[in-house]
């Protein structure tokens, strides 16, 4: 039987998710484990921008979301830049120097065209078509093998995107085979309602729903004890990540340019506070390039640069939810 979970924030509709889940009496067995499950979800954020899950305990690593978001805008899928951005991804998506089912190389290059540019130029002359879909599951590549075990450590969960427009507004469905409520789920809203807010940039669309559809949205038996849901206070985000293409891909290649500088090159105080000026004249992109230095900063133990660099983000919730993460070991 289907579930229908409606908020106007994605901070709304994971609490009402997770409420769900840990309430669940009885699990299941999955492949690696027993599972807490819901099948046949459909969940529906009212105000994408609103975007960012404050309420999640372990509070969500927003440098790493960010940080993901310029990754799969630009195509990637090397390991090691992701890698330094989340140390624990390997053990969920295996040890290899390029991850089988990065979105950004699936949506943008994998089946020999860029998926996310066909679908401004179809949406942009034929604003009306039902026939938009960006394809991530790959069924050649992606589907078990005869005895049934999985080809690859990193099978993506989301299948595809389905895009339409609508009354002036970018409508965008999520399609996911599975969804883990703790791991998995506050990135892939980010991940999606952030790929939707660029394309309604670039086709000078105004924002609709996103609509997360998850076939087993779940959570693991070994994680009950990790995961609760906080009372924290709610911020509006007020970046926008809405601009023209040409603007919005010049501006992520720049991010992704200087990510892979902090990550690789040995980075002295004043390098890194140089690469976190990005000067975009855009406040959404140059506060995303403060976190991610910020990062970098508090990751080689420089925890006064992390600070003077996160004075100068603009962004509320990003401070919010920075100095949610920072003090997570504390509480």
């Amino acid at each position: 039987m289907a579930e229908f979970i409606v908020g106007r924030t994605a901070n709304d509709v994971w609490r009402k998710a997770a409420s769900m889940l840990l309430q669940q009496k009885d699990a299941v067995e999955g492949r690696t484990g027993d599972v807490f499950e819901i099948l046949h979800s459909f969940i529906t954020i009212e105000e994408p921008r609103q975007k960012w899950i404050c309420d999640r305990v372990p509070p969500v690593s927003i440098a790493y979301a960010l940080a993901e978001l310029v990754w799969i805008m630009n195509g990637e899928d090397c390991s090691d830049v992701i890698n330094f951005f989340n140390p624990q991804l390997e053990k969920f998506a295996g040890r290899a120097k390029f991850y089988h089912g990065a979105y950004g190389k699936r949506i943008r290059s994998h089946y020999g065209f860029d998926q996310l540019e066909k679908a401004y130029y179809a949406l942009q002359n034929v604003p009306e078509s039902r026939q938009v879909v960006i394809q991530i599951y790959d069924t050649k590549k992606d589907f078990p093998i005869d005895n049934g075990k999985p080809r690859d450590d990193d099978i993506p969960c989301n299948i595809c995107s389905m895009l339409k427009v609508r009354q002036g507004k970018l409508e965008w469905s999520q399609i996911m085979r599975s969804n883990d409520v703790l791991l998995g789920m506050p990135y892939n809203f980010i991940q999606f309602t952030g790929l939707q807010e660029i394309l309604a940039g670039w086709l000078e669309l105004d924002i609709g729903t996103y609509n997360h559809y998850s076939d087993s949205l779940h959570l693991y038996n070994r994680d009950i004890s990790k995961v609760g849901i906080a009372e924290e206070t709610s911020l509006e985000n007020d970046d926008s990540l809405s601009l023209c293409k040409e603007e919005t891909e010049k501006i992520f290649k720049e991010i992704y340019k200087r990510m892979k500088s902090l990550t690789f090159s040995p980075t002295i105080e004043s390098d890194i506070y140089s690469l976190a000026q990005l000067d975009s004249g855009y406040n959404a992109y140059n506060n995303m390039m403060l976190i991610i230095a910020s990062y970098v900063a508090k990751k080689k133990q420089n925890d006064d640069l992390a600070t003077e660099l996160m004075k100068e983000c603009t962004n509320k919730v990003y401070v919010a939810m920075w100095n949610r993460w920072i003090d997570r070991k504390r509480k």
